[in-house]
């Protein structure tokens, strides 16, 4: 049985501008948006198109708590992927709904890659896995 990656977590500044960038530009399905007011917690899951069980958790934070999450790596952007079994197509299909690529698509040793930005400044890095690679089997 192949596996998946159960969770990514995604900080962001507002639940509902993420969600509609998610789930319009990048035709995520929204999984689970439930308040917990006991708690005083969101949860927010979505799942990216074609997903066979990958889902990303979005997290609000303020702006001490996500420095600390994400540190100062890059910048303090947040680096994700998101694995394809069609990178042409799913290229073709962001483009055309306005995603602004930052690197545009080339090859590397594990596949072929391009980067995006979404609308928190996190850098998302649209791969398809070589076939040989070992990840390729944890997503398809």
């Amino acid at each position: 049985m192949k596996q998946t990656i159960a969770h990514i977590a995604l900080v962001v500044n507002d639940y509902d501008e993420a969600i509609a960038f998610y789930t319009s530009k990048l035709d995520f399905t929204l999984i689970e948006d439930t308040y917990q007011p006991e708690q005083e917690k969101r949860w927010v899951v979505i799942s990216p198109p074609n997903s066979t069980g990958t889902t990303i958790l979005l997290a609000k934070a303020s702006k001490p708590i996500q420095k600390n999450f994400i540190g100062n790596q890059a910048g303090g952007r947040v680096f994700l992927f998101l694995a394809t079994d069609d990178f042409d197509r799913d290229y073709h299909n962001y483009v055309a709904k306005g995603i602004e690529f930052v690197r545009p698509p080339k090859k590397a040793d594990y596949g072929k890659v391009a980067v995006f930005k979404d609308l928190y400044g996190n850098l998302w890095d649209l791969i398809q896995f070589s076939d040989n690679h070992g990840m390729t089997q944890r997503f398809f």
